[in-house]
């Protein structure tokens, strides 16, 4: 094992090197200027979603900046004052005010006083997917019936069919930690999957169901082992039609290395942290550890070891060929 593990940091940043939830080449000058007090360019970048229709991005890119906004609110309140009925800042203000609310002992009652920030932001532009994301979050956190969550389903499938933040949201709402079990949790997530494009996001749903599963007190009973290990395999698939080191699917790699660590696949764990690079990200470490950073990078080193303790210390020799006697 001592041998080894030297030789199996291979394709592994150096520790300094990993840095938690960078921002992509488009974020990044947003969040600078924001943190200057200019509101100018996350406004440019989150209008240039909307008309392209890049709803990845779009809700990507929301969730960053309402983020930055719970800790340096003054530039988002410039932003509201000088454009109280812009599309973009009134998403921003929802995503806002639905985490703030997630936050709160009265959560369920403060959310459902939010619901007219929904609404608003929704009705801003009737394309947009972003919304009703936010208010599937919305209905989970105030106990919505099952009804009412297949009505906002509705909603955001019919402006885009494959939008992964509404997928990943409404597979919370149906995860037995919620208001569903784990079974019904897993079979959404492989319908979505098997109807997915080829390359979407989509296709680690049942990664996430497993995640799901995993990380509940009553893991122990209900799903077979082998529908999570093929949960893993669509995700790997997934995992390796992007290039190494690509902060796009960074999450969903994390993800998927908490699930391979889980099912002790230690040599395709050590796969996916060699594609996941320099880019841990807050989910899913933050859920088990207040340091996610520091959780990865001790999870990194205990996936090494475990190869490493599985490796032999001379391969096998091959058969004997004549004259080696």
């Amino acid at each position: 094992m001592v041998r080894h593990t030297p030789r199996l940091a291979a394709g592994l940043p150096p520790d300094e090197d990993v840095l938690l939830d960078v921002p992509d080449e488009r974020l990044a000058p947003a969040l600078v200027a924001a943190g200057r007090g200019d509101h100018g360019p996350a406004a440019k970048l989150l209008a240039t979603t909307r008309e392209a229709a890049e709803w990845e991005n779009r809700d990507r890119y929301t969730t960053r900046l309402a983020a930055f906004a719970r800790s340096r609110p003054e530039w988002f309140d410039d932003w509201l004052c000088a454009s109280p009925h812009d599309p973009d800042a009134l998403l921003v203000k929802a995503e806002l005010a639905v985490v703030r609310g997630w936050e709160s002992p009265a959560r369920a009652e403060l959310l459902r006083e939010m619901s007219p920030l929904l609404t608003a932001a929704a009705e801003a532009d009737p394309r947009d997917p972003v919304p009703w994301r936010i208010a599937l979050d919305h209905a989970r956190g105030t106990h919505a019936s099952h009804t009412v969550f297949e009505q906002l389903w509705e909603e955001a499938v019919r402006r885009s069919s494959y939008h992964y933040g509404c997928h990943a949201s409404a597979l919370q709402y149906l995860s037995a930690a919620w208001y569903g079990s784990h079974r019904e949790c897993f079979d959404f997530a492989e319908r979505a999957a098997s109807d997915a494009l080829p390359g979407s996001l989509i296709q680690v749903l049942p990664a996430r169901a497993a995640f799901a599963y995993l990380t509940s007190p009553a893991h122990s009973l209900g799903i077979p082992r082998e529908r999570l290990d093929a949960a893993a395999d669509l995700a790997i698939g997934l995992s390796r039609e992007y290039e190494a080191a690509d902060p796009w699917p960074a999450e969903v790699r994390n993800l998927l290395t908490y699930v391979l660590v889980r099912l002790e696949r230690w040599d395709d764990a050590l796969e996916q942290l060699r594609l996941i690079g320099p880019y841990a990200t807050s989910f899913p470490w933050d859920r088990m550890a207040d340091d996610p950073l520091g959780q990865f990078l001790e999870l990194r080193d205990g996936v090494r070891i475990e190869v490493a303790s599985m490796t032999p210390l001379r391969p096998p020799r091959g058969p004997v060929r004549s004259g080696e006697h």
